[in-house]
């Protein structure tokens, strides 16, 4: 990559002179470093790596927080098995995730060098980040209660991404909420389910105007959207899991607009 450098080369020169030529070469080198990175960064054989790299880091990520508390339950046991299974893995990448979550709930396990190969990979993707995040926030609240470890644990995740508590406090809430509309559709939920709860899945409030209560709908829909998800990284296999989280949102979006007489 050169083009940045010749171009601002020769604006230097013409506005000023054979100082501003060595200051426009300069800019322009800085210019074709960051285009070549975004370049790298998308080309088939990056995404290929980014993808088997984010599935790795889930399955150690998984087995990780479910020995947080010091047992694995039954319940995280089965939810690792229903995301296998909705992943459709053939024999061999079963055996290849089922041996990641075994060494990330390793006594020995530590995420840090984990997290930050990621992080290296997927470099300023931040929702690439969020995404996994969620995936795991997913199986801590699998038995559906989250202890003092379990919550140390992500929150040690999330600060090595550079996720704030808060942040993690909501995504926490948004998905105990969206839970209440998993395999629903059309505005409908479990019993039980208040409306609370479906302002709580799209991570609003009560008082939330109907324009921003579009944009925040609309928001998370393509943060979910597939080939947005495939674009970023996300193993394909993966992006099923997302396409689930997709009619959750929708359904809790449909229930505020009932009640709403839209």
């Amino acid at each position: 990559m050169f083009y940045g450098k010749l171009i601002a080369g020769l604006l230097g020169l013409v506005l000023g002179g054979p100082i501003g030529l060595v200051l426009g070469v300069a800019l322009g080198h800085l210019f074709d470093r960051g285009l070549s990175t975004t370049l790298q960064f998308g080309s088939p054989e990056q995404i290929a790596r980014i993808k088997q790299n984010f599935f790795d880091t889930t399955f150690l990520l998984q087995g990780f927080l479910a020995k947080a508390d010091g047992r694995i339950s039954e319940e995280e046991i089965a939810h690792t098995e229903q995301v296998i299974q909705q992943m459709g893995l053939n024999a061999q990448q079963r055996r290849q995730a089922i041996e990641l979550f075994r060494r990330g709930a390793a006594p020995d396990f530590q995420p840090e060098p984990v997290v930050a190969q990621f992080l290296e990979l997927c470099r300023a993707q931040r929702q690439l980040q969020s995404t996994l995040l969620l995936f795991l926030v997913s199986l801590a609240l699998a038995d559906n209660k989250l202890d003092a470890a379990e919550r140390e644990a992500l929150g040690r995740i999330a600060r090595l991404m550079g996720i704030g508590q808060a942040q993690l406090d909501q995504l926490l809430r948004m998905a105990q909420a969206q839970a209440h509309f998993h395999g629903h559709s059309g505005g409908t939920a479990e019993p039980g389910t208040s409306l609370d709860d479906a302002y709580a899945a799209l991570g609003v409030d009560r008082d939330i105007g109907d324009k921003e209560l579009k944009r925040a709908y609309r928001k998370l829909m393509s943060e979910n959207h597939p080939d947005k998800l495939i674009a970023r990284g996300v193993p394909d296999d993966m992006v099923k899991l997302a396409t689930e989280k997709s009619q959750e949102i929708q359904s809790a979006y449909e229930m505020i607009r009932k009640h709403r007489g839209a």
